[in-house]
């Protein structure tokens, strides 16, 4: 991904994560591009059962899927930590699902350390059943 698009996105992930609803005081954003362009963001939605609740790349996918789309190319993940974090294990599999090449960029929000790889690198020998098309 070029570089100004990039930073578009983190711009983008950051801003999602102020609407999360964290309990735990760790607001994450994300953001969602599809082949064709278009950017769904999500943020991170705690509720009591810490189980049922969503992780900020779930939701820009939920968001996406709901509109008809499901492909997709990269996706930028910043939370409030100093430095970049990654997807958790669930969020991972979501990923790999939709597109193992997906590029997964993580970044701390002012932008000034970025890691990037993709999906399948995120999570090496990851399960992919039969029912994929």
């Amino acid at each position: 991904m070029e570089s100004k698009l990039k930073k578009e996105l983190i711009v983008k992930a950051a801003e999602a994560r102020l609407k999360a609803r964290a309990f735990s005081g760790f607001h994450v954003g994300a953001a969602l591009m599809t082949v064709s362009g278009e950017v769904f963001t999500g943020c991170n939605v705690e509720i009591q059962s810490t189980l049922s609740s969503i992780c900020a790349e779930r939701c820009a996918i939920v968001k996406a899927v709901s509109e008809g789309y499901t492909d997709f190319v990269a996706i930028v993940v910043v939370s409030d930590a100093e430095h970049p974090v990654s997807p958790c294990g669930f969020c991972r599999q979501y990923l790999i699902d939709f597109n193992p090449d997906m590029e997964v960029v993580m970044a701390n929000v002012d932008g000034s350390e970025v890691l990037s790889m993709t999906a399948g690198e995120l999570m090496p020998r990851a399960f992919v059943g039969s029912g994929r098309d």
